[in-house]
Order: C-alpha cells, then structure tokens, then sequence
C-alpha cells in the first residue's frame, strides 16, 4: 500500500513571512514600503497595514467606498487580504475594537513625493530652494492632505517620524530611504498642522538614538519642550514692495544706516514678567524705533534654542523663530509692520556652531553628520559646542539654504553673522597640538572661507537689498569686498578696533587721556580698509563689564558728558552705526537677559536727556549726507585737528560731494575752553547743528549762541569757538 503524498500548503496572495511580520512589528524592516500599502501579487492586489489596536479593519477608496476587509494575521494589529482595486491606489482603513472604531489613511499607500532630480541637486548641494522640500510641509499628494516628512540622515538603519499623531510610537510611520541622497521621507496623511513631531533613528549599529528635532522644522515647542511642530505654509500679505525694491536698487554704504540692537525677551516684559508676542512687540518696539530715528532693528538670534541665557546663539532649531514670542506668522507681521514705516529688520545668525543637545544636531544618525568627527575641527572649547563640517556639501548647503529661507520667506533685510573669525582660523581658541593645518599647512580654515564666500554669493544674487554684516574681530584682509576680488564677500564688517581702542580712551580719566591721544587717531588708519559698522554691541554691557554710562569716569555729570561726548563722536566718526538697547537712555546696571530694560529711568532729566541726544543723532546723521554718504570712503573724512594731544581736543571734517560738509569738533577734557581757534574749509557763518553740552541734553548750556563766524585770517580760514566741557558740536555752513 503506498502513502499517498502531502498536500503542499496554498499560500494566500497576501501572506507574508512570519520574519516580515516580525519585522515590521518591531519596527526593523528594511523597507517596509514593500510589504504595507497596496501591491500586486498575482493577478489581485492586496493590502497589509499595521494598526495596533484594532480587532478588524476594512480597505477603502480615500471616497469611502469599501474595497476588501482584511484578516487579522498577528494579535498586535497586523492585517492583510484582498482589495477590489485595479491598480496600486492611496487606501483608507475604517480600524475597529469593540464599540470604538477609527480611520487611519495608509502612508505606505502613496508613492514618493521627492524626485530624482530632488536627490540629484540635494546631493551636489545645488539646491536652493530645499526648505521648501526637507523638514515638515503639509501639502496635497495623491489626492489625500497631509504632511510630508523628509530628513536627511544617510548612515541611519532606519527613521521613523513620531508625535502626538501616532502616540510616538517609531514603528506606524517608517520612511522610506531615497539612497541616492540619503534622504528619508513620508507623506503622513491626515496629520494636522500644529502638532509635534521628532524623528526617531536607528544608528548604523542598530541602537536606538536619542529622539532627533527636524532640522528644518519651521516651528517648535516651547523650552523645556524641544519637539518640532507642523506647521501651515508662511501666508503673509506683505506690504513692503516699496521697502524692499528701495533697498534692491540703491548703494549701501551710502545710506544712512543707524541700528538698534535688540534682545526680543528683555527689551520690554508684560507686567507679569512674561515675554511680549510678536504683535505687542510690533506695537511698542516699531514705533519706538521709529520716534528715535533709527533705520535698522537688529535682533539677537531669535531662532529656536533651549537656553535662555545663551541669547540664542546656541541654536537648535535654525529654520524655526522661537516659540517664547509666538507663532512664525508673528514675526512675519513684525517685519511687515517695520517695513511699512521704513524700520529694517537684521537678524543674527549663527552658522559657526551648533549645541550639542541631545535632541540637536549632534551625532544625527549616529555619526558626525552635521560637524566633524575629529574634535581638533569639530568641538568648540570657548563654547563647548560642534562646528560645522564647512567641508561637508550637504552641511554647506544647509546653512546656505538657511540664510535664503530668511531673506525670503521673511522678507528680512540683514544677516549679522557671528563668530566670524572663529571660522576663518583653525587654530582659534586653540593651543599647539589641538587644531590640524589646512592643506598648505596654515591655520586658514579654507572650508569656511568657500561657505561664507558661497552665501554671500548666494545672498546677493537671489536678494540684492539684503546685507550681511561680519562679527569678525581679526585683521583678516577684504572682508567686506566682493568674492570676485579675493573677498568673503560681506556687504558690511563690525569695526571692533573702533569700539575696544575708543572704549580704552573714554573709560579713562580726562587727566590722562592727552597719553593716549592714539586711541581716537589709530583707527582712521584703516577706517576705509572695510566697510565699517561701528558697534556698541551687547557683548560690551555683561558679564562684568558694566554699562556705558559706568565705564565712564567721574561724577554722575561727568559720567554723563562723557557719554553724551563718546555717542556724538561716533555719530560723527565714519562708518554705520550700531547701539545696544538700554545704552540710548543710559541704563547704570548690566544688561540682564531675564528681565526688562529699565524703564524707569527716564522720568529723570540725565537720562532722558541722554535719549533725547540719541535720537537727534540719528536725525542729524540722516539728514545730513556729509555724515553717512560717504561712511566708508576715505573722500568723505579730512581732519581739522589731530594732534592736539595737551588738550585732548579733537576735530574733524566730515564730506560729500555736491553737500554741505558738517565739522566735528571733540573736547575729551572737563576744561572749558573760549577762543579754540579751527580751521575751516569756508568763510561765512556756520550754524551749531548740535551741541552735546545743551540743557535739553543734560548739560551745562555752554556753547556758541547757535552759530560762528569763520574768518579769512591771513590766508587761512579760522573759527574761533567755545568749546563746552566733556562736549562734542557739530557746525555746518548756512549757505
């Protein structure tokens, strides 16, 4: 008798391996793309879906309408079966478990949303337009709404995207890798606007990482959160054509440029103690602005970070305006509000460096993605923080992207770039040993030298009214000349030898300062080698440093005089200007980041004098193109007195073709002095602009009666002037 033969067991169209089941339940299958969704097999296609939860679960059309229920094949919610459908389609389950039952649109139902071409320039770093493509962007695909996630982390073994939207679980929404660029994405359908999200990556070695914000999330959660959050495309209805196409079309370094520098979180507080949004920011600090005569607001980096004491300038979300002030769109009606009356809008930012939170950039997919591995190029011991690998195209292409994403989604008209020179030197910061030499064996850090060369490139080009302004406290040559002349190619570099050489001179008594008479003449030498913004920055009034008013010596008057005398001979001296806010009213205490300015202040006369001189600074500064049209051109400045080093008086001409010229004229000691005798270019009479010693201002009252008689003695033109103590005038010709 013969045994008769097995009967070979018929595997369904939709069974799968017990190992892919296994896979995908913990979330560790290769590409999970090919197994969920909709496929063929044979001659039906067939559906597989991953819901925990449920207990049965029904394939529709996105319509509604039912096209196959599916069979249960795990107890943790793995289902599969047949679907009536004649090609690969987007499906919509109807998930139920008792008497509760819920719809889940499948991701693994959608094809791709990025392209070749995508991977193409997203891997040579061409791509200039990728913030509209990487990160979070809630978009219509295949006829269903929803986000798409994309992220860049090649060496990963898997990423996932999780939030508030799938309980965070990393195993519902596994992305599917392009190869080619090593970028991962998803459309996430049904995912809302306004909720929170990070990537969670497996490394090489197969262990989990820390949960990773979206490096280009455009929005964040609140500190101590630090989740990314969807967020709507930008809809602002800007109203600054006529801002932005002035801007576009004129020079520059011939515009009055006055900047008010400001940390958004203490410039003005509720009375509760609690940040201002945007909006009530617009309200106080636009008009403000505006009152006082400065052109520009320039705000401490105002992107995402965690720390409130670092300012912003550890940063861990680049794309994203924090959330202490409110949602994106406030920030855009701020700088569209500003636009309106003619207020600027420069943002610091912060390409240098990056923090090594957990959830930042650091060690991205389990390596050194964003900064370099070794720690002799990619550790910053000043700050304790990463660098960017500036040799990286990927890394370069993100901070470029970045610096456009500001300037035109936000219509911004500056970036003020920090910590420049901590990129140009490899060995900054750094003993022998603990930096590597470039590859002719300098300390230049050529890689950084081709970003910042290719963003200012860049900037220009797409955005000819936005200027970028070097923080760069060396001698490094053509900072500020274009690229195709050997330059990095800023429009503007902070002059720090003027602030720390004129900070030197007026912190001194006046009894000594006829020693250092080259602290005030020095910095003419090489005021034209750049083009100059002379900043009174934030980083002069901490960390022990004291404010303007109590750098400078004497008694309360003199303190006074001493500073209404410094801002007026900067007004004077060539190059834009730059003011931290609170120095304007002269504030006694250090700028501290965890409260407001005070205000209070100004309800007495020193002080609100001291803004009073402020402000007709900056009016007299821009209505007189002799004192900004040629800020940074040698033309523009001839000196008057130089040398008179006994009496510590200083003078000067300041010029422009076709205008009248103004005459600056500095008393750095308490001596009141009649008959100074000047020469000036003209007879005639000339008409005392300003007068740093005017009873509106807080001084003395001593002056010329508004005006002096400029005389041809012997061949030679000459004033003779009352010079008022601690005092700086100004003098131009009535006709």
């Amino acid at each position: 008798m013969k045994t008769p033969k097995a009967t070979p067991e018929v595997k369904l169209p939709w069974e799968i391996s017990a190992d892919e089941i296994a896979a995908i339940l913990a979330g560790a299958h290769s590409n999970p793309f090919a197994v969920l969704g909709v496929h063929k097999s044979g001659s039906v296609y067939v559906a597989r879906c991953y819901i925990p939860g449920a207990e049965e679960v029904t394939a529709m059309s996105l319509d509604g309408t039912a096209i196959g229920d599916l069979a249960l094949q795990h107890p943790s919610g793995f289902f599969a079966g047949t679907v009536a459908v004649s090609k690969q389609v987007p499906v919509r389950y109807r998930a139920r478990r008792g008497d509760a039952e819920w719809a889940v649109t499948d991701p693994y139902s959608f094809g791709p949303v990025l392209g070749p071409m995508d991977d193409y320039y997203a891997r040579e770093g061409s791509d200039l337009r990728l913030f509209d493509k990487m990160g979070a962007h809630w978009i219509k695909h295949e006829g269903a709404q929803g986000i798409h996630f994309a992220v860049w982390a090649p060496n990963a073994q898997r990423v996932s995207v999780v939030g508030d939207f799938n309980n965070w679980d990393g195993r519902r929404h596994v992305m599917r890798l392009r190869s080619g660029a090593g970028i991962w994405e998803i459309f996430a359908p049904d995912v809302p606007t306004g909720v929170a999200y990070k990537f969670e990556i497996r490394g090489q070695d197969g262990v989990l990482l820390p949960l990773k914000a979206d490096p280009f999330a455009r929005r964040s959660e609140l500190r101590p959160k630090n989740a990314s959050v969807t967020t709507p495309e930008l809809l602002q209805e800007w109203e600054d054509e006529a801002h932005l196409k002035h801007w576009s079309e004129i020079d520059k370094r011939r515009q009055p440029i006055s900047i008010y520098e400001v940390h958004a979180g203490s410039w003005q507080r509720r009375d509760d103690g609690t940040f201002l949004s945007w909006d009530e920011l617009a309200a106080r600090l636009i008009p403000y602005c505006v009152d006082m005569g400065f052109t520009h607001i320039e705000f401490l980096p105002i992107t995402e970070h965690p720390y409130d004491p670092s300012w912003g300038y550890q940063t861990t979300g680049l794309y994203a305006p924090t959330a202490r002030f409110g949602e994106p769109e406030g920030f855009a009606r701020f700088v569209n509000g500003a636009h309106k009356v003619g207020i600027g809008v420069i943002l610091d930012w912060v390409p240098a460096h990056f923090p090594t939170d957990e959830h930042g950039l650091g060690w991205f997919d389990g390596t050194a993605l964003y900064e370099h591995e070794d720690p002799r190029k990619g550790f910053h011991p000043d700050w304790n923080t990463a660098i960017y690998n500036f040799g990286r195209t990927e890394v370069v292409s993100y901070l470029v992207n970045n610096a456009l994403y500001w300037s035109e989604k936000f219509h911004l008209d500056g970036l003020r770039v920090d910590a420049v020179a901590s990129m140009l030197y490899l060995d900054y910061s750094r003993k022998h040993g603990e930096w590597i030499p470039n590859e002719y064996g300098g300390n230049e850090n050529l890689e950084a030298v081709r970003f910042l060369q290719n963003m200012n490139t860049r900037i220009y080009a797409e955005h000819p009214g936005v200027m970028t302004i070097a923080e760069e406290s060396t001698s490094w040559p053509k900072v500020s000349q274009p690229v195709h002349e050997g330059g990095l190619g800023f429009g503007f570099k902070w002059n720090m030898g003027f602030m720390h050489d004129t900070l030197s001179y007026m912190s001194r008594e006046p009894v000594h300062r006829k020693h250092h008479h080259n602290e005030l003449t020095f910095g003419l030498l090489y005021a034209y080698s750049e083009n100059f913004v002379l900043p009174l920055s934030h980083d002069e009034v901490v960390h022990g440093k004291g404010s303007l008013i109590a750098k400078m010596p004497g008694d309360d008057w003199q303190k006074f005089a001493n500073l209404r005398a410094y801002y007026a001979l900067m007004w004077g001296y060539p190059g834009k200007k730059l003011l931290f806010m609170g120095q304007e009213f002269a504030q006694w205490s250090e700028w501290n980041e965890a409260g407001s300015l005070d205000w209070n202040l100004l309800q007495y006369r020193m002080h609100e004098g001291m803004r009073r001189l402020v402000r007709d600074l900056n009016f007299t500064y821009r209505s007189k193109p002799a004192l900004h049209a040629r800020d940074c051109e040698g033309e523009g400045f001839e000196w008057l007195v130089a040398d008179d080093h006994e009496n510590s008086v200083f003078a000067w001409l300041r010029k422009s073709p076709g205008e009248k010229p103004v005459a600056v004229i500095c008393n750095m000691t308490p001596v009141y002095r009649e008959n100074y005798a000047v020469k000036l270019p003209t007879e005639g009479r000339w008409r005392e602009i300003l007068n740093t010693d005017a009873d509106i201002y807080g001084g003395s009252g001593k002056g010329n009666g508004g005006r002096v008689q400029a005389v041809n003695a012997g061949g030679t033109i000459v004033a003779s002037l009352t010079l008022p103590p601690l005092a700086v005038i100004m003098l131009e010709p009535e006709t």
